[in-house]
């Protein structure tokens, strides 16, 4: 039974991160083994012991990567208060996450390698759709349930609530590069997609006695 010890667990750590630095600096085939185990400051057969290959290594920085985002999504959390103030500070969190250049360098890596790693950025993409969106439409449900907010379909108005704040900050750098950058701060993209939605979904006092 392989047992990890400490040394082991920190070794492998600072492979990771310099395998990491690598594939995002020169992408997958310029990426050097040889180079890794450099930066790493170990010898090449250790590396080889921790990773047989580069295809091996790749796969678990991505995989090491994808958990990272989703111990940074997890601590967003929707506060007690009205929907406005819940949702602004999810938003804002997302917000400030979703402009991270790095969060925009590790998707260009697996969007680059996904037909030849196809199964790896199929779990990058799940546990990013579970971790963001899984906790969105809970709390939408429940302010539903409150009669707070009238969402009929959480999946849908997750989608739109965050894809105000995807299209500015994330999808247009990306296309475009880190260097075009949006007019505005992301919490101010935040709030302003939060207004737009409880436009569409808040259940104000008028609607609230019709309903009644």
């Amino acid at each position: 039974m392989d047992i990890q010890t400490p040394e082991h667990a920190a070794k492998r750590r600072v492979i990771l991160s310099a395998a990491r630095r690598r594939f995002m600096a020169d992408g997958y085939a310029a990426a050097a083994m040889e180079r890794i185990s450099r930066e790493a400051g170990i010898s090449t057969a250790t590396l080889y012991a921790h990773f047989p290959g580069k295809a091996e290594l790749f796969h678990h920085v991505i995989i090491d990567a994808s958990e990272e985002f989703a111990g940074l999504i997890r601590t967003v959390r929707m506060e007690t208060g009205s929907p406005r103030d819940r949702l602004r500070s999810y938003l804002r969190a997302y917000a400030r996450f979703m402009a991270d250049p790095f969060v925009r360098a590790v998707f260009r890596l697996v969007t680059a390698e996904r037909k030849r790693f196809r199964e790896t950025a199929h779990t990058f993409f799940e546990m990013g759709k579970r971790d963001v969106g899984a906790g969105l439409m809970a709390s939408l449900r429940e302010m539903t349930e409150a009669g707070l907010l009238d969402v009929r379909k959480p999946s849908w108005a997750a989608g739109q609530l965050l894809g105000m704040v995807e299209h500015p900050l994330f999808l247009a750098p990306m296309i475009t590069g880190d260097d075009v950058v949006a007019g505005r701060s992301p919490d101010s993209i935040a709030d302003d997609a939060v207004e737009t939605f409880l436009a569409r979904y808040e259940v104000r006092a008028e609607r609230a006695v019709e309903a009644a």
